[in-house]
């Protein structure tokens, strides 16, 4: 049974011999001529052509339009050019009925490739001007989307072009595609995995619970988040280790975002001494309520500081507040100021800090009567 490839490989031969052998060499020289003059004509669209392209302006703008275009169709345009000349040159062979289809053939499938290649570059372009109208615009899309969208087109670009070359060569398409259906039936069950970690980086695109740049931790992770891919997300950790996890991991666990964060808490219990007199923590707690609400990087929407309630070894003071600074560094500078004044108006009241102790009293003398 001859085969697919063993029929294509003796076409080529075929069409090789009928060229070099059965064609009158007049024929053979136009033909090398055209060819020659397509290689000249490429060049001559590369440096003349696309270069005067290239320099027009519209709006006054250094990218325009016109100069995206040719940055698209350069290197497409200089490929299609010299296989136009190359058919040109094979019309004029006359090459044999049964030779020609084979060509008709390669020809499409190479103007075909060309086509969807200058689709696929499009993409670069389609990005950047979505960019631009989303800035001038009330809808926003930040980077990690327009990669992911970018990525989707691209592939579907691949799947499009590659089956219409498919066509090209096979007739029954539909018998071919229900093989490869089943192939990919069980190309998917082995691969099951990496579909759901197609289907979570959907899921992360889809409900944003970070973006690149974030600061986020996880049950598995915690750093900057630096690429979101289609299999996997990358985080950089603080000791700058890369952490690579699934995607279908990462849109199934709880994600806490700081970069997201407002403000940030304060929180804490200071124990005073049951020495201390009424008047002296009344002076202490009215002062922090006022010094705190005039702090520059303390945020004035909640702040509490009361003496909240008779401890088993203090008196505790309740201190609840919180910085506007975020960054790590900011909020332990914050909480520092914050410190060093308490211990300056706890020396200025004259109150002391408790320590957790236990008072154990001794009863001596005591007569005991049994009856």
């Amino acid at each position: 049974m001859i085969t697919l490839e063993t029929q294509f490989i003796g076409d080529i031969k075929t069409i090789g011999t009928f060229a070099i052998f059965n064609t009158d060499l007049r024929r053979l020289f136009f033909a090398s001529i055209v060819v020659l003059l397509s290689l000249i004509v490429r060049q001559v669209f590369r440096k003349f052509i696309l270069k005067v392209l290239s320099r027009t302006t519209s709006f006054g703008s250094k990218e325009n339009f016109i100069e995206y275009i040719v940055k698209v169709i350069e290197a497409p345009a200089r490929f299609l050019i010299v296989v136009l000349g190359i058919w040109c040159a094979i019309t004029i062979i006359d090459f044999p009925p049964e030779s020609i289809n084979l060509l008709n053939r390669i020809f499409r499938s190479l103007v075909v490739f060309t086509v969807f290649r200058v689709a696929y570059r499009a993409t670069d372009v389609l990005a950047v001007f979505i960019q631009k109208i989303s800035c001038r615009s009330e809808i926003k899309f930040d980077d990690m989307l327009m990669a992911f969208v970018k990525k989707c087109i691209r592939v579907l670009i691949i799947v499009l072009s590659v089956i219409t070359i498919i066509q090209e060569w096979y007739d029954n398409v539909g018998g071919l595609l229900a093989g490869l259906g089943l192939g990919g039936l069980a190309f998917a069950l082995a691969a099951r995995d990496t579909v759901s970690n197609l289907f979570g980086s959907v899921t992360i695109m889809i409900d944003r619970p970070f973006k690149i740049g974030d600061w986020i931790t996880t049950s598995n992770a915690d750093g900057v988040v630096e690429e979101i891919g289609f299999r996997s997300t990358r985080i950089r950790g603080f000791s700058q280790a890369v952490m690579t996890i699934p995607n279908s991991v990462m849109s199934n666990e709880s994600i806490t975002n700081w970069s997201k964060m407002g403000k940030r808490r304060i929180s804490f219990h200071l124990g005073l001494k049951y020495s201390s007199k009424a008047e002296e923590i009344q002076e202490f707690v009215s002062y922090f309520r006022e010094m705190l609400r005039k702090h520059p990087e303390i945020h004035p929407e909640t702040i509490i500081v009361s003496f909240e309630d008779f401890g088993e070894s203090s008196l505790r003071v309740f201190f609840y507040f919180f910085t506007k600074a975020t960054s790590w560094q900011k909020y332990l500078e914050v909480r520092e100021d914050v410190n060093f004044h308490i211990m300056a108006k706890l020396q200025e009241v004259g109150l002391e800090v408790a320590f957790p102790s236990t008072t154990v009293y001794l009863a001596n003398n005591i007569d005991e009567k049994i009856i």
